[in-house]
């Protein structure tokens, strides 16, 4: 059992969280290009809530959501 374990712990130390490593490694070479990965999910996320945005206001501009005063059949 303790092998299993130990198994796992080395999946995730040797193989998953290996760029991470990397990245800790660069950081001090280049704090700049370290980071650029976080500025890049941050962009990302920004354009993904614009999107989201923007289709919400299309539907609420069609008048397709029900906005009865109940939100259940039970109420």
């Amino acid at each position: 059992m303790k092998d299993f374990f130990y198994a796992i712990q080395d999946l995730f130390v040797d193989v998953l969280f290996a760029p991470l490593d990397g990245l800790r490694a660069l950081e001090l070479d280049n704090w700049w290009l370290a980071n650029s990965i976080s500025w890049i999910f941050t962009v990302v996320c920004m354009v993904a809530i614009v999107y989201w945005m923007k289709q919400l206001k299309i539907f609420n501009d069609n008048n397709e959501e029900d906005k009865s005063v109940s939100s259940h059949s039970f109420l």
